[in-house]
């Protein structure tokens, strides 16, 4: 029961350091201007500008990734979910079992809930890429934990 609550610490605390990390990524003084300005009018200048179509983001990243830190976007985007997918599993190993399937709807959903408050905030922008890396990531770190018990169980050693 420790080790659980413990899990769930790291978990929760991992998911407020990644919404910090993402979202309020501005120094205080730019992410406080640009709160006083909000107008609901600018959340549809955001759908506007908003990036819709798949693989766009990407496609620019990776033609450009020596430019605009295409790079570190596109690898940050896998790498900063990776945890939540591993921290995921551990969470609910002992009660109920992650399947793929869960990892990826609970992985896709922080992410969409992640970009539309960017949207709604002016905070940042909605980007449909970044979701998809975000839970490519997450996806990662279910195969990094299965993988791991995996071969704990071949070895049939107690991987605690």
């Amino acid at each position: 029961m420790r080790r659980k609550r413990l899990l769930i610490a790291i978990y929760v605390c991992y998911l407020l350091i990644l919404f910090r990390l993402i979202v309020f990524k501005y120094p205080f003084d730019t992410t406080r201007n640009i709160l006083r300005s909000w107008d609901p009018g600018q959340v549809l200048h955001g759908i506007e500008t908003a990036n819709f179509t798949l693989f766009r983001s990407v496609k620019m990243y990776i033609r450009y990734f020596d430019r605009i830190g295409g790079f570190e976007n596109l690898v940050g985007n896998v790498a900063l979910f990776i945890p939540v997918g591993i921290l995921q599993c551990a969470v609910r190993e002992r009660t109920h079992r992650l399947t793929f399937f869960g990892v990826f709807l609970r992985c896709a959903a922080i992410s969409i809930g992640i970009e539309c408050f960017q949207l709604v905030s002016r905070l940042g922008q909605f980007d449909v890429d970044d979701i998809l890396l975000n839970t490519f990531g997450a996806i990662l770190g279910f195969a990094v934990y299965e993988g791991y018990h995996i071969a704990c169980r071949r070895n049939k050693a107690g991987c605690e």
